[in-house]
């Protein structure tokens, strides 16, 4: 449902303008679970999906098959990095550009306050998770994705949160079924965003994953 979707994205960006002043101070902006009525609506989207054993990963070329990391897909003169952090991180410099050097993150896989640092050594501390990953979108039906629908979906806002690198590094390429945010209250938010991804791009999952979404799903408040 594009309701779900909107009250979905609605929610996380109304919660990225509510930012602590200093990394030390008690972050306010926690991301909320979504409500009773998304849940049942991507428990909806989710029985609609195709439940498949995962492709080989024979084949998968995150640049040949995906596009460049990262592209200008709107055509705003932004890359899709800097236009998540310019979204996620309550930016505190980006010297009249496009690009972030400087800014404040609260990661919500662990509800950790990062103070971002633009540079060869601390840009790594945040990164873009994709919610559904290249390579397990790869696995179930990306292969059979246009080109350009492959390059879309590498770089649609839908699938991207600015995260602590930690994370992101931890999860790779996982499902639902073997890897969930350490912040139990992001969980709806997450898996409810997998559903929405797999759906718009006709993906399908497996038993466990799906078992493992649905089981998520039902504890949302």
């Amino acid at each position: 449902m594009v309701v779900l979707v909107l009250l979905a994205l609605a929610a996380y960006w109304a919660w990225t303008q509510y930012a602590p002043t200093t990394a030390e101070a008690e972050p306010d902006n926690v991301p909320a679970v979504i409500s009773k009525a998304d849940a049942r609506a991507a428990l909806e989207h989710l029985a609609d999906l195709k439940i498949k054993g995962k492709s080989p990963l024979t084949g998968y070329d995150r640049e040949g098959k995906f596009g460049e990391s990262w592209a200008d897909v709107d055509d705003n003169g932004c890359d899709t990095r800097n236009d998540i952090l310019q979204r996620d991180l309550v930016v505190t410099s980006d010297e009249g550009t496009c690009k972030v050097f400087a800014g404040t993150l609260v990661s919500p896989y662990t509800n950790e306050t990062i103070d971002f640092q633009r540079g060869i050594d601390t840009s790594a501390e945040v990164q873009i998770d994709h919610v559904v990953a290249l390579a397990n979108s790869w696995q179930t039906g990306a292969q059979k994705l246009s080109q350009g629908k492959r390059i879309a979906l590498a770089n649609d806002p839908l699938n991207l949160f600015a995260v602590d690198g930690a994370s992101n590094q931890q999860k790779g390429a996982s499902d639902a079924a073997t890897w969930l945010p350490a912040s139990k209250q992001f969980r709806c938010t997450y898996v409810a965003h997998q559903v929405e991804v797999k759906h718009k791009y006709k993906l399908w999952v497996t038993k466990a994953e799906r078992n493992a979404i649905k089981r998520v799903l039902k504890t949302c408040d």
